[in-house]
């Protein structure tokens, strides 16, 4: 009886304690077994669902990293949603905080097994970590398989991010390396078989290997020589501001303005009685109070109300109650009371505001919906906004839209001719094409290169999060349309900006110093 209570005590060693506990919830000695010189450190079942425990850890870090990188987008993300659900929700943050949760979750069972291990502790997993495990791992596959199919582009993104985060990676692969050193000599000292030894420190030493070389083969256009960055790209505000007021409205542009952007972007529409106003949505009902005001109607288009239907509208205090981006911040009393009294805005308008700053314009044009009355007049009426009502000097219009383009050349010489994809270089200089205006995904900094050698610049659209902006910077382009002018503005130089010198000091030292410690964790 006094052995057995003596085995019931808790150990004495309450490092031990506390990682078997949490790991397997055996938070006493008689619990727990040590592994045994040239013994397996685990049963046959424990040693099967191993794998499953690491490659849970490995799919929710690829999600997390991932999700992450693709801050950029988390708004028409929600917009989509928006559009299938009919309501507004910030689903990318839940997303984010569920996919940190469980990679936070599944790398604390990872180290308490990899502590456990180098105590020589046998492992044993409990079943409710088991379930979780297989949760995490569901989650994390079912995440990335749904992005694939409906977020292609999203992979595009990814790719660009290494090219500035891959450096960085690099040094984390390598430390998580040096951390498995201890376990894994641990286990293959007490190894009583030279081929279990090898099985133990083989993969170990290639993946080591592959790591310390990878570097080789990575590029980066924020690896370059000083004096060889060009300027920084300007700014063209998406809608405005619409992360400091309600988008396409007076109150966007002025923002856009008062933080220094360098032109506006926008959508334009034509109402039922042809007057161009702007707006992105077919319908009126995420940006305005439309419920409220024509109950019947929340479905209809937008270009289907007259303009004195529209002017009833309150376009500001949806922004006020939805919160449409992540991280957007409070507003002062005053911008609340601002956003509060927003409605449409006519392009007429728009355009004297964009002259009267000396700032560019760029906008997609909506042709109106089959039975209206402006269908097929709905170019010239935009047409004579620009130069009879408005008359904003011509070399600020970035005109865009592609159709009876050379119609416009001859009627409005002047506007800067912008093109929306790539195409062959002797084709956009026969149509007098000076700039083109391309999803991000699409950046390349040799395609950059090739047509500002012809005198065409580039603009990348919707650019929001500073690493996207640096390696825009970084590869050239001549501007980005973004909804966070009042964040990039800020910018004094490139994220992740360093000479293949500084990188090949950082790449060395990082390489020579966990070597060094991984020896000596093998050789003490």
């Amino acid at each position: 009886v006094v052995r057995r209570r003596l085995l019931q005590q808790y150990e004495q060693q309450p490092f031990v304690s506390c990682l078997a506990g949490f790991y397997s919830c055996r938070w006493k000695r008689y619990q727990r077994e040590r592994t045994e010189p040239g013994k397996c450190c685990c049963s046959l079942r424990e040693c099967m669902f191993f794998p499953l425990l690491v490659a849970a850890f490995c799919f929710s870090l690829v999600f997390l990293y991932t999700w992450g990188e693709g801050k950029n987008d988390y708004n028409s993300f929600d917009w989509y949603n928006y559009g299938n659900l009919g309501y507004w929700f910030l689903w990318s943050l839940v997303i984010l905080i569920v996919a940190a949760v469980l990679f936070a979750y599944i790398s604390l069972l990872l180290v308490l097994a990899m502590c456990l291990l180098a105590e020589g502790q046998r492992l044993y997993l409990h079943w409710s970590h088991k379930i979780g495990t297989f949760l995490v791992l569901g989650f994390s596959i079912a995440c990335l398989f749904a992005l694939s199919i409906l977020w292609r582009d999203h992979r595009k993104t990814v790719r660009l991010s290494f090219q500035v985060t891959a450096p960085y990676l690099h040094i984390g692969a390598i430390a998580i390396m040096v951390l498995l050193a201890w376990p894994v000599a641990f286990h293959a000292i007490r190894a009583d078989k030279k081929v279990t030894q090898m099985i133990i420190v083989g993969p170990y030493l290639a993946i080591l290997l592959f790591l310390f070389l990878i570097p080789l083969g990575m590029y980066s256009p924020c690896i370059r020589e000083m004096g060889t960055l060009g300027p920084k790209p300007a700014l063209i505000g998406h809608r405005g501001a619409p992360m400091l007021a309600p988008e396409n409205t007076e109150m966007s542009f002025l923002k856009t303005i008062e933080h220094g952007g360098d032109g506006l972007e926008t959508d334009v529409a034509i109402s039922y009685d042809g007057v161009p106003f702007l707006m992105h949505d077919d319908t009126l009902r995420r940006t305005t109070n439309i419920a409220e005001v024509y109950p019947n109607d929340t479905g209809k288009a937008a270009s289907f109300f007259s303009w004195d239907a529209l002017q009833k509208l309150n376009a500001g205090t949806w922004f006020l109650k939805n919160k449409p981006f992540v991280g957007m911040g409070s507003l002062s009393k005053a911008d609340q009371k601002q956003a509060m009294n927003q409605s449409i805005y006519t392009l007429s308008s728009f355009l004297r505001l964009a002259d009267s700053h000396n700032k560019l314009v760029i906008f997609d044009l909506y042709r109106p919906p089959e039975k209206h009355p402006y269908r097929n007049l709905w170019l010239r009426k935009v047409l004579d906004v620009i130069l009879k009502e408005a008359k904003i000097k011509r070399h600020l219009v970035l005109w865009l839209h592609n159709s009876v383009r050379s119609f416009v050349q001859s009627v409005a010489p002047g506007f800067q001719h912008t093109m929306g994809r790539k195409a062959p270089i002797e084709d956009l200089l026969k149509h007098n094409i000076v700039k083109l205006n391309l999803v991000y995904t699409d950046m390349s900094s040799e395609d950059i290169r090739k047509y500002a050698a012809a005198n065409i610049t580039t603009n990348f659209y919707v650019v929001n999060e500073p690493w996207l902006y640096s390696l825009a910077w970084c590869s050239g382009a001549h501007s980005v349309t973004t909804n966070a002018v009042h964040l990039l503005k800020d910018l004094s130089q490139p994220l992740f900006l360093m000479t293949p010198q500084q990188y090949s000091i950082m790449w060395i030292l990082t390489d020579m110093t966990s070597a060094f410690l991984i020896t000596l964790i093998f050789v003490l």
